[in-house]
């Protein structure tokens, strides 16, 4: 429940700062702030993300105890990546003030975007490690004094100096300030184990995790691109648009699918730890039902609420071009989340994850395809339909892959039928609320559309909820005495 209760305070303290950051930057220098946040992130995931994986697929509670080499081995890989990275970083501050001091230098803003990397790096690795061991209410408080910081420190520094490489070190810090804070609680006793094992560890690490990595960061590499083609075909205004439909559409799904995936992805790994290959299948196809169950109607919701949202939340500056980037961008979104938390752990759990790059080359190919060829034919509105239909075809091949073959998923079609049966009923009762007052239009879509799913949820049992609910929360029978 904390990590829950974490990722909802996390998702909603990132969209305040994420919409405090656009009004007090402007479009512009948003955009190159957003610009340089996707940069950090595909560094992130080139250098980092295998061993975040790794960490949350070898790492345990159990492990902690008894294998103390998996510790050893993330630990040493993720100081010798971040030291070179920070070398990285201090050589391209160097250059910039030899060469052009000014913050809004390439050079400036290419140092602040490694350091970046490095601090998304270490929390998003320790907080990996506590979500592994099940500690909830530590992984909690490192998430609180995540945003406490980043709310202080990149809020302030965009008041007083609003320029996106000051920004940018700002949430580095942030971030690397909440792991500092949380240290005791997040270390490991030191063992004694053979140099050896540390190797081999690596070596596992590898093989599991570059080909997860490799398809990550082609999809990170696709919002990235796409900003700069938007960039170079109209202005950094113009990206600043696109870049703040896709944060916060993002945000949002990413919040729910990751805090979804991080409980429901180690109930597969613990199922293969105690009762095998088989059971860790079957508790995958359960998995997959939960995550349309949940992501689905959201994508419904989150379209309905878009006009308000815009009138309510979205600066000045951002609306009207901001509606019509997220209704292009939703279809991409839902497909990356449903790949990302629904079939990638279907590859996880096998420990064969090529089809998982196959599936990215594809999406990245259609994603190229369309930009060469919408953009001439709708303007920027182009690059955001170029990339929804980049991660469709993405996830119609990893669909296929693991939904055919003599490894075939058998998935719970009644629980996805009805999720989507009743999320397109959701969806044709909001739609004509779409464009009342917007507080009254938010108000209604959101009371009327989470009443309408869940009763559906509740008389249908979709996806096992209703009795996931009453396990949870039923009131407790009394034992009769012996």
């Amino acid at each position: 429940m904390a990590v829950i209760v974490a990722f909802v305070i996390n998702s909603a303290l990132n969209l305040l700062l994420g919409l405090l950051i656009a009004k007090m930057l402007g479009p512009a220098d948003f955009g190159r702030f957003a610009l340089a946040t996707a940069g950090a992130v595909v560094l992130n995931t080139l250098l980092f993300e295998w061993l975040r994986l790794s960490a949350t697929r070898f790492y345990s509670a159990r492990v902690r105890d008894g294998e103390p080499w998996i510790r050893a081995g993330l630990d040493r890989a993720y100081c010798v990546l971040a030291i070179a990275l920070l070398a990285f970083a201090a050589l391209c501050a160097g250059l910039g003030l030899a060469i052009d001091p000014s913050p809004e230098s390439r050079l400036a803003i290419t140092a602040a975007t490694a350091l970046t990397a490095v601090g998304i790096g270490v929390f998003d690795y320790h907080a990996a490690l506590a979500r592994a061991r099940f500690v909830g209410g530590t992984y909690l408080k490192l998430v609180v004094w995540k945003n406490v910081f980043g709310l202080v420190l990149m809020a302030g520094t965009a008041w007083y100096f609003p320029q996106p490489v000051w920004v940018l070190l700002a949430g580095a810090a942030s971030q690397a300030l909440a792991v500092v804070v949380m240290r005791a609680a997040l270390h490991d006793r030191p063992g004694t184990f053979a140099p050896e094992r540390s190797r081999q560890t690596l070596r596992l690490f590898a093989a599991y995790g570059l080909p997860l990595i490799a398809a990550n960061a082609i999809y990170q590499l696709m919002p990235f691109i796409n900003r700069g083609v938007i960039a170079a075909a109209a202005d950094f205004s113009e990206a600043g648009y696109f870049a703040l439909a896709a944060d916060l559409g993002s945000r949002g799904f990413s919040t729910l699918g990751t805090a979804l995936d991080l409980l429901l992805f180690q109930l597969a790994v613990r199922a293969e730890e105690h009762h095998g290959r088989e059971a860790a299948e079957a508790q995958i196809a359960r998995n997959i039902g939960v995550v349309v169950a949940l992501l689905l109607p959201c994508a419904a919701g989150y379209w309905a609420v878009t006009p308000a949202l815009q009138q309510l939340v979205v600066p000045e500056a951002f609306r009207g071009p901001f509606a019509l980037y997220t209704a292009l961008l939703i279809p991409g979104l839902f497909c990356l989340s449903i790949m990302n938390f629904a079939l990638n752990p279907i590859f996880q759990i096998r420990r064969r994850t090529s089809p998982v790059i196959a599936a990215a080359l594809l999406g990245c190919a259609i994603n190229g395809i369309g930009l060469l060829v919408l953009p001439g034919l709708y303007g920027p509105a182009g690059v955001a339909v170029a990339q929804s239909l980049g991660l469709a075809a993405a996830v119609a091949l990893l669909s296929a892959r693991a939904l055919f073959g003599p490894e075939k998923l058998t998935l719970p079609w009644r629980d996805i039928g009805l999720s989507s049966a009743a999320s397109l009923a959701m969806l044709l009762v909001l739609t004509p609320l779409r464009h009342l007052d917007p507080a009254l239009a938010l108000a209604l879509c959101l009371g009327g559309g989470i009443t309408l799913y869940a009763a559906a949820v509740w008389i249908f049992d979709i996806a096992g909820l209703r009795t996931l609910v009453m396990d949870r929360f039923g009131r407790r029978r009394p034992v009769p005495a012996a």
